[in-house]
């Protein structure tokens, strides 16, 4: 049995945490802009960089985080969701249940209990499965504290048809994520140390039929002059809230033009200190806009909207390396690259492979990495031409995005967690 610490020394750790440049401890990187601290190999696959592959327990969509020699990752099996903690030689650490199978399978291979990412501050990792409980552990594996986000308003067991997706996102001594269905619509702060609610605040939308079912994740933007927003997605809208509050700052419009009830958004925002790229779906608008000094409704004509794009994939978010936005074209694999300060195309190709794509897009020392649910990588250049320096077919099929941590490429297939790298 687990047994819980005191909450004082819980707390002790938090303050005192790193934050270590080059590991990997959220869904999308240290300042979840997807840009890795070092350089990834270029080339792998079943045979080739492999420095380790370990067969996960149960199938999962989630990425692994990784903390100096320690990578966590969800997985689900019949007995319900585990978060696994593995050692850089790949040995497992530890495995510790984050309870029972929730009943809602997700749709297919789209989605399961195991789709949301873990983060770590390398004291303590808090994951959330699809059963809705969140949970704190600390490095041993022992349970700290857990918390039911079905109080916030029941799933139900036909509810949410592709799973529960939403990561959670650390900042500072504070936990953050979106609750958002068809019963709740609601952003949520809690204590990291203890699990205690700090403020659960309503966010209205008027979207219809699946569209209030959300699977994007919140980020916490930092703007140049160290102001901090967490930016929440989903519900026909983006929008900016107080970290301390949760009191609505700004809220950008326009994403479901034609009110499509099967609008459900997936892809995320990318938060970079002068511009939020704010995604929708199906070929949907893309929308930047400088959030500093932004309040209100942020739509077209208003000054701190920047431009709009036409196309947006259904699920892979977007990337900005420099001056450049790089997103899908649509979910079939169409790199598009565009000028961050004006939206202007620089190009619009295929990538060499007939696959549909669900995760994101990482860069790596001037590389820009992606891989497709058939398990085809492409290492892109990153730049304003179009330039592919590496294809890498793993022969499995691979829904979570990779990771990058200490010089080493992760990839978790449906049944395998990969770790590519110098030997």
């Amino acid at each position: 049995m687990l047994t819980r610490l005191p909450l004082a020394a819980i707390a002790a750790a938090l303050l005192t945490a790193p934050v270590a440049a080059d590991n990997w401890p959220q869904w999308r990187g240290v300042k979840n802009d997807g840009h890795a601290a070092g350089p990834a190999p270029t080339e792998w696959g079943p045979d080739k960089n492999v420095v380790w592959k370990v067969k996960l327990p149960g199938r999962g969509s989630s990425t692994p985080c990784v903390w100096e020699d320690k990578i966590f990752i969800t997985s689900l099996d019949a007995a319900g969701t585990s978060l696994l903690c593995f050692g850089a030689d790949g040995v497992e650490k530890w495995k510790a249940s984050l309870g029972g199978p929730s009943g809602r399978g997700g749709r297919g291979d789209e989605g399961n209990d195991a789709s949301a990412s873990c983060s770590t501050d390398g004291k303590h990792v808090w994951a959330f499965a699809g059963n809705m409980k969140l949970a704190c552990f600390d490095m041993a594996g022992r349970e700290t504290w857990s918390v039911d986000l079905d109080k916030y308003g029941k799933v139900g067991t036909r509810g949410i048809q592709f799973g529960i997706h939403w990561t959670p996102v650390l900042y500072k001594d504070k936990l953050f994520l979106q609750v958002m269905h068809k019963n709740a619509q609601k952003v949520v702060a809690l204590d990291a140390a203890t699990g205690k609610e700090l403020w659960a605040v309503e966010r209205p939308g008027y979207s219809k039929g699946e569209s209030p079912d959300v699977y994007a994740s919140a980020f916490v933007w930092e703007g140049p002059g160290g102001e901090a927003l967490l930016v929440a997605h989903g519900n026909d809208y983006c929008t900016g809230h107080r970290l301390d509050t949760g009191a609505e700052v700004w809220r950008v419009a326009g994403l479901n033009p034609t009110t499509n009830g099967a609008w459900r958004f997936v892809s995320c925002p990318l938060v970079t200190p002068d511009l939020i790229l704010v995604p929708s779906c199906k070929n949907g608008p893309l929308v930047a806009f400088n959030p500093v000094g932004a309040t209100g409704s942020i739509s077209p004509g208003n000054p701190a909207e920047k431009w709009r794009h036409k196309e947006t994939p259904d699920v892979v978010s977007p990337l900005r390396v420099g001056n450049i936005v790089y997103t899908l074209n649509s979910d079939n694999g169409g790199l598009t690259a565009l000028d961050a300060g004006t939206g202007k195309q620089l190009y619009r190709q295929s990538l060499p492979a007939k696959q549909i794509y669900r995760g994101n897009m990482v860069h790596a020392d001037g590389k820009i990495l992606i891989v497709g649910r058939e398990g085809v990588g492409f290492v892109i250049q990153a730049g304003p031409e179009f330039k592919v320096l590496a294809t890498n077919d793993l022969k499995e099929k691979v829904y979570a995005s990779p990771a990058v941590a200490n010089g080493r490429l992760y990839v978790r297939t449906w049944d395998h967690l990969y770790c590519f790298g110098a030997k």
